[in-house]
């Protein structure tokens, strides 16, 4: 059953209960003050008819004459149009002396009878379904005790109750109808919402992450939904970076096995050929070099991923180092070096001192200073830069040599990923040297940002923000 199917008859069951109780109470209530009302006009009714009929038998001697009179008296008292008595009964010692009235006979059919001292106010129904209010009492005439009982006609009491009760009952239909209408379309209203986040949930199970309810209320539903609607977009950008991961990985394996095969192969090749054939001292010298180049690539490649591996699981102690210093002897360490390629190296090193672990950062800005050397190339430039920040310090490394596409940036860091692979691979590069920098500046809780270079080339800003020493 749908949740506004229960809201509207939860509100069907009270407002029934509510307005049935309200209206039979005031009904009851209504009928039993008009037959209150009743009981204390027949009550006095009849005492002024005793006080009648005992006035109409004062005066005389013989009990026939006084009776006869009572008997003229009540005759003319029931007859008189408008009469409040329907009926009346006299009796005494000799049985009934008087009677008059359709309900006559119901009189004395009641138990209960008064006396001189006090009246009897009973109800009944007659066959017809009739309803009177009986009065029973008694008075004295001469020696004897006569009894007077009077009905009155209540009928029009109960027919009036009957009506309002016909009444209340159309009232009530035509209440629950409404109820019913009004209450479905208020549930509707309030839960229409709680359907979008119904279909929110189904389509982001479904896998549309880019579903938004975009349900604008000051409630509390607004206020799920603005949290459904941020937990939809973390969800999205989770699945989107898990997604984004997998195909690093994947590209990961696929360039790693591409990298250990290619030397592998050549190994085992080159070894085979010295095991199974006579080769020439020449051709013999020629195979063991290509076997140790390609172990020292090997070699180089192994002990990049250790340095990567060792970085992520460092628990990176910084300490008070100049940044430029380290940079400047590195630099100075590398430039004979370029030299013998016709790279030109330069640097500004600004003086300062700022917490790093100095290891890393000598790592850092030799990975740097070769990416930069391999892609100015021959003849080409490099341009180094440290300057001092609030938080840190700022490592700059220019080049001059024909930029990195704009698709490509996003990749620089992937382990294994080169702009010009064929290239790469000639000047011995594993494509994990932007990846370990990546690591180093992680760990120093700086960014690694890399920019087209105005004039041409590229240029790489590594900021670390290990924190500033001032003395």
């Amino acid at each position: 059953m749908k949740f506004r199917i229960k809201i509207m008859i939860c509100m069907l069951c009270l407002v029934s209960i509510l307005f049935g109780v309200g209206s039979s109470a005031l009904i009851l209530i209504s009928f039993q003050n008009g037959l209150e009302q009743e009981r204390d006009t027949a009550e006095n009714s009849y005492r002024l008819l005793i006080y009648t009929v005992q006035m109409s038998g004062e005066g005389e001697t013989e009990m026939l004459s006084e009776s006869e009179n009572i008997q003229d008296t009540l005759r003319q008292i029931a007859g008189q149009r408008g009469s409040y008595w329907d009926s009346v009964v006299l009796s005494g010692g000799e049985g009934v002396l008087y009677s008059q009235g359709r309900a006559a006979e119901y009189l004395t059919r009641a138990e209960e009878r008064g006396n001189a001292e006090s009246c009897v106010v009973t109800s009944f129904r007659t066959d017809d379904g009739s309803a009177y209010i009986r009065v029973s009492g008694g008075f004295s005439s001469g020696d004897q005790t006569m009894y007077l009982e009077a009905g009155h006609d209540i009928s029009s009491l109960y027919e009036k109750r009957e009506y309002q009760q016909k009444i209340y009952r159309i009232i009530f239909v035509t209440a629950m109808i409404i109820c019913a209408v009004f209450s479905y379309g208020m549930a509707y209203l309030l839960t229409r919402p709680l359907s979008v986040l119904a279909k929110g949930a189904r389509e982001i199970s479904g896998g549309n992450f880019s579903f938004r309810t975009n349900i604008r209320s000051g409630d509390e539903i607004g206020s799920l939904s603005k949290d459904f609607d941020r937990m939809s977009e973390q969800i999205e950008t989770n699945v989107r970076e898990l997604e984004q991961a997998v195909e690093r990985q994947e590209r990961f394996v696929g360039s790693f096995t591409h990298e250990m095969k290619t030397p592998m192969t050549a190994v085992i090749g080159y070894a085979d050929l010295l095991r199974s054939q006579q080769l020439t001292e020449e051709e013999r010298r020629d195979a063991a070099d290509y076997i140790f180049s390609e172990g020292r690539r090997l070699e180089r490649l192994s002990m990049k991923l250790l340095d990567i591996y060792v970085a992520e699981k460092t628990d990176v102690r910084l300490s008070i180092h100049s940044p430029g210093r380290i940079a400047e002897n590195m630099a100075d360490h590398l430039r004979p070096v370029f030299e013998k390629k016709k790279i030109t190296l330069k640097g500004k090193y600004e003086k300062g001192k700022c917490l790093l672990e100095p290891d890393l950062f000598r790592s850092l800005t030799v990975n740097l200073i070769d990416n930069a050397s391999k892609a100015a190339g021959e003849g080409g430039h490099i341009w180094v830069s440290v300057r001092m920040t609030d938080e840190g310090c700022v490592l700059c490394v220019d080049d001059d040599g024909p930029g990195i596409p704009e698709d490509a940036r996003e990749h620089l860091t992937e382990a294994f990923y080169r702009v010009d692979k064929s290239r790469s691979r000639k000047q011995g590069g594993a494509g994990l040297g932007l990846t370990l920098c990546a690591e180093i500046v992680k760990l120093h809780g700086g960014t690694l940002v890399f920019k087209k270079r105005g004039g041409g080339g590229t240029r790489v800003i590594a900021e670390l923000r290990g924190g500033r020493y001032e003395k």
